[in-house]
């Protein structure tokens, strides 16, 4: 950036108009969002997608145009639902440039303008004052009292005291004093549109979902590929038609294929998100559900998250005895209470010079009580407000004759107030900078110095308070600020704290029982970072409080010296926050990060799981984030961790659903292939679609909306695959051969029954009865793995039947289907199946029991302890 000197009399109209044509209007450059058409095509052709459109061109190639139809119709309807959920994702870049105000005002033709703030440009002469937000970055040639409120940038939640000569950025506001400055960068130069590049520059990595679905359908493609081509084969050998051999390979890929698994997923995610809605947590992402419940790091801000944003004086020391101060917000009504009446005076008199020393107050607007300005200093206000005080009144009563304002090397502030014959001096500030100015007894000092190492043990922000009177009246308000800072006395000592939300210590403790480790990553002090992380049981007696700028540069080492719980990071930078989530994710780490400004778009976007404040943070970071927490609480990200583990869980469940029937479907055909053509498949493939498709996919989607165990948060987070050997022990070793024996016993015995023998070609009309009694006994006993599918440790009946009342309902509408594939005209005829005999339907319905005797003996033998997660 280059500077530009003041000059008196500001730019002239001429000149502002030749540097705005030559440099353009003073807006954020805004990148296109993807087409929408472009978002729906991807989620029509990844790699599911395309094996599902491959597996119905061939169904066509086949002769069986149905077949592909309801491929296609499945494919579409999921990826038209996962677009809609997905597509206002992606806009932080978009939405930043509403930080910037609608107006300015500059100094131009010598006279004070009001433009608009798109208008600004290099060398323009911007009057600042309170309440002003900065809308260039602007080189300050002047400051009275200048405070301002870096926290979308920086993170640092108290204002900033810039001094004359230094930069103060757009996107800032002017929270007290005024200032005149020149702009030296607009729009694309300024330091809030490189956030904005750096925001859009920042890819979202894939969640631990994406990659463990990605796992599941490349080994599903593999098997039923695989699988089709060998069935193909063994047709040809078999002196099969060519047609006939390919029509059977292709039935086989189709049997292995989980049609329905993509609509589940996504279904399962979307009721999740829902429910988490209701909990103040709402979900940009569908697939945030589950990456929530992988979470292994949750770095969070302290400011509105852990605390409640509201600074106030729960305790006063005082030489004449202590006080404790109760109250809710910035509310005036509250209690004072002290020991005697000499500490009540003593208190009100230290309320009252420190409010004079301060400008912050709090304002009442539609019934509501507000700060307005430094929070600490609105806190000075509101005590003074309880102590019965009128600060208004005292400030025409006793009129300020000079004020110097905090200093960030002084570490104090200073106000003479009154008139010729009572002027007096008030300061306060850090107890280190003033005490030394007080020339008080030495054991009283001592006295307070004690009470300062008890404050901050308590975790309380202190601030010391001083008076003195002014030696020469009024006249000496001038003197050097040194001469005016003596023969002061020490009035007392002010402890200030933001208070804890409510419930964050119980959510800690519950991330801790989960082996989810805490870090703090905030821009406030070490020693204020520390303290709220021991208040709500963050920090751990050995975790470690780091300054950002320390960290090391090299990403690796940087990992190893933050991969710790209960760690506070103090002094965090935009840059510091984005490099922390790629460090602790090169670990391996699954990340969760919180912000709430602008500065945290980056951070938020490069994390697992990015979190942003719904009620205070900025447009920016909700956009970025893929969780927003409504109520900007902390205890709500552990809700919807809860919530993403039990998603986990469900999804485990209906894949185990899923591939049970996926044995019972492939097995007429292996059966048939095994017997070298003897036995003919009991199934066909229309059927088999209309298992994936039809009957298994209402309970599949009551599996995936089953609510949180009580263990979901006992144990580390279950970040392994989704089909690992206990779900695949449980559907191809238990669940899924049980469920294909019944099938192809009763198939066998209706054929044998109506005179078929071993290798001769059956009837169409009893080879319909027999294929819809193996379809009935399939349907019934995926009714019976539905439930036992609930749990992967409790058998049926271990656990309350009103758990999950739309497996209930999916179940009816499963039975109802049956009958209608059965017995409604054309389908059983389009299908190849019909109404089973009533020896037929005895025989199908053995497939209940014996699923569930066959799952609650493998619970018995397997059961290794307590049911967690599941």
């Amino acid at each position: 950036m280059s500077t530009t000197t003041l000059t008196p009399t500001g730019l002239s109209s001429e000149e502002a108009r030749e540097r705005l044509a030559a440099d353009g209007p003073n807006t954020l450059p805004v990148s296109r969002p993807p087409s929408p058409l472009l978002l729906l095509l991807r989620q029509l052709t990844h790699f599911f997608a395309l094996m599902l459109w491959a597996a119905a061109g061939l169904a066509v190639f086949a002769g069986m145009p149905q077949l592909g139809v309801a491929i296609v119709v499945v494919v579409v309807v999921n990826g038209l639902f996962a677009f809609a959920q997905e597509y206002r994702a992606d806009r932080a870049g978009q939405r930043l440039r509403e930080l910037l105000p609608v107006r300015a005002a500059v100094r131009r033709d010598g006279r004070r303008q009001v433009v608009p703030a798109t208008e600004l440009v290099r060398g323009d002469v911007v009057l600042l004052d309170a309440g002003d937000r900065i809308s260039a970055d602007l080189h300050l040639e002047r400051v009275d009292g200048l405070a301002v409120d870096e926290s979308t940038l920086t993170g640092e939640s108290a204002p900033a005291r810039p001094e004359k000569g230094v930069t103060a950025y757009a996107g800032t506001f002017v929270a007290q004093g005024e200032a005149t400055a020149v702009v030296i960068a607009t729009g694309a130069g300024t330091r809030l549109a490189g956030i904005a590049s750096m925001t859009r520059r920042t890819h979202r990595p894939p969640g631990p979902l994406a990659v463990r679905l990605g796992q599941v359908v490349r080994i599903v493609a593999l098997v039923a590929v695989a699988l089709g081509v060998t069935f193909f084969g063994i047709s040809q050998l078999l002196g099969m038609h060519l047609t006939e051999g390919f029509l059977l390979a292709v039935g086989v890929t189709v049997a292995l294929v989980p049609e329905g698994l993509l609509p589940t997923v996504t279904l399962s995610l979307a009721r999740a998100a829902h429910t988490m809605a209701a909990q103040h947590a709402l979900v940009r992402r569908l697939e945030s559900v589950e990456t929530l419940g992988s979470t292994t790091v949750i770095c969070t801000d302290k400011t509105g998250t852990l605390t409640r944003n509201e600074m106030s004086v729960v305790r006063v020391w005082t030489p004449d005895g202590a006080a404790t101060v109760q109250g809710s917000g910035y509310r005036p009504d509250g209690a004072v209470t002290a020991a005697t009446a000499e500490a009540t005076r003593a208190v009100a008199d230290l309320a009252a010079a420190a409010t004079r020393c301060a400008t912050g107050r709090a304002v009442e607007r539609d019934g509501a009580w507000t700060p307005m300005g430094d929070p600490m200093e609105v806190a000075l206000h509101v005590l003074a407000l309880r102590c019965g005080l009128d600060p208004d009144a005292d400030e025409v009563a006793r009129p300020e004759l000079r004020r110097v304002t905090f200093d960030p090397a002084r570490r104090r502030s200073l106000v003479v107030v009154g008139d010729r014959r009572t002027a007096f001096v008030a300061i306060n500030g850090a107890p280190d900078a003033v005490l030394p100015l007080c020339g008080d007894d030495p054991r009283l000092l001592a006295e307070a110095t004690a009470e300062i190492e008890r404050m901050g043990r308590r975790g309380l922000r202190v601030l010391a308070v001083a008076a003195g009177p002014l030696a020469g009246g009024a006249a000496e308000a001038d003197l050097p600020v040194e001469q005016l800072e003596s023969g002061l006395r020490l009035l007392g000592l002010v402890g200030l704290q933001d208070p804890p939300r409510e419930g964050v210590a119980d959510a800690v403790a519950a991330c801790r029982a989960a082996h989810i480790q805490l870090a703090m990553v905030t821009g406030d002090h070490p020693s204020t970072g520390r303290a709220i992380a021991e208040q709500v049981n963050l920090a751990l007696p050995d975790s470690p409080v780091l300054i950002a700028a320390e960290l090391p540069d090299d990403e690796e080492a940087l990992g190893a010296v933050i991969d710790v719980d209960g760690l506070v990071i103090a002094r965090a930078a935009p840059e510091d926050k984005l490099r922390i989530a790629r460090a602790l994710r090169r670990r391996g780490h699954v990340v969760a990060m919180t912000g709430d400004g602008v500065n945290d778009g980056p951070a938020l976007r490069e994390a697992d799981i990015g979190v942003a404040m719904g009620r205070s943070g900025t447009d920016v970071a909700r956009e970025a984030a893929d969780l927003v927490l409504l109520d900007d609480h902390f205890a709500t990200i552990v809700t919807a961790v809860r919530y993403g583990r039990a998603t986990f869980a469900n999804i485990r469940r209906f894949l185990t659903y899923h591939l049970t029937d996926n044995v019972a479907e492939v097995a007429p055909f292996l059966l048939w292939a095994l017997s070298g053509g003897g036995v003919p498949p009991a199934l066909g493939v229309l059927q088999v679609l209309a298992l994936d498709i039809g009957t298994d996919l209402l309970p599949a989607l009551a599996l995936g909306a089953e609510p949180p165990s009580r263990g979901a948060l006992s144990g580390p987070a279950r970040t392994g695959r989704l089909i690992d050997r206990r779900v695949l022990g449980r559907a191809f070793g238990v669940l899924g051969p049980v469920e294909a024996a019944v099938e192809l016993g009763a198939f066998i015995i209706v054929l044998s029954i109506g005179g078929w023998s071993w290798g001769a070609p059956a009837s169409s009309a009893l080879l319909a009865i027999a294929s819809g009694t193996a379809f009935t006994a399939v349907v019934l006993g995926q009714l019976a793995n539905a439930f036992a599918c609930r749990s992967e440790h409790r058998p049926v009946g271990r656990w309350s039947w009103r758990g999950n009342p739309l497996l209930l309902g999916a179940v009816a509408v499963e039975l109802v289907l049956l009958a209608g594939f059965l017995g409604l005209p054309p389908i059983p005829q389009l299908l190849g199946g019909s109404v089973p005999t009533p020896l037929g339907w005895a025989l199908a319905a053995l497939a209940v029991p014996a699923v569930l005797l066959a799952d609650a003996a493998h619970k018995r033998l397997t059961r290794g302890g307590r049911e967690s997660s599941s």
